[in-house]
């Protein structure tokens, strides 16, 4: 399996499997299969694969050092940009089918309504990673700096379970917040616990 990880092939196996479900929405679109309310469907399509693509960008260095696979690390840049291109399909459904492209109007109602605020301010943060995931960036922001922005990752998550929960809150629906939530819970407390075998060792 590991001298599998290191094949180019992999590699394009796991963009691929990445973009189903991206393909999936297209294929349902072209099919008009998105129900009754097709902007609800792609809204909440594009945030669900967003939360869920973080969940994996967060497992990967903890599955890493569970299964002492040190290949895994060579997906993470790319798991990490699939997370941002459905976080911009997501915005990106806001803007057009909630907004109709309207940006005085999307400037004035971002700050007005808080839930939309968390997530856009997610979505800043998933932008200045996204931009700085080249490696020229690491040698023009020096390491740590390098490592301190992306280390916000865990700020994007919390940010994105409470856009999602502040959404879901109108319609009084947790179960699926709670799932996101518990995973996270779960991938911080690894985190944590490995910050203070550090700080022992």
């Amino acid at each position: 399996m590991r001298q599998w990880l290191r094949q180019p092939a992999a590699w394009w196996l796991v963009l691929l499997v990445g973009l189903l479900p991206f393909m999936w929405l297209v294929g349902l679109t072209f099919l008009d299969q998105l129900g009754a309310n097709p902007t609800e469907f792609l809204t909440r399509a594009t945030g669900d694969w967003t939360l869920r693509s973080l969940c994996v960008v967060l497992a990967v260095t903890p599955l890493r050092t569970a299964l002492g696979w040190p290949e895994l690390v060579r997906f993470r840049r790319m798991l990490g940009l699939l997370t941002y291109f459905y976080a911009v399909l997501h915005l990106a459904c806001y803007a057009l089918f909630d907004m109709g492209l309207d940006l005085a109007d999307i400037v004035t109602d971002i700050p007005k309504r808080p839930f939309i605020l968390v997530g856009f301010a997610a979505w800043l943060l998933l932008s200045a990673m996204a931009l700085t995931s080249f490696n020229g960036a690491i040698r023009w922001l020096g390491g740590k700096r390098w490592q301190l922005l992306h280390q916000t990752v865990y700020s994007v998550a919390v940010l994105a379970v409470l856009h999602f929960a502040w959404m879901r809150s109108g319609k009084n629906n947790f179960d699926e917040v709670f799932v996101y939530a518990v995973v996270l819970a779960l991938l911080l407390a690894w985190r944590l616990g490995r910050w203070v075998r550090k700080l022992r060792a």
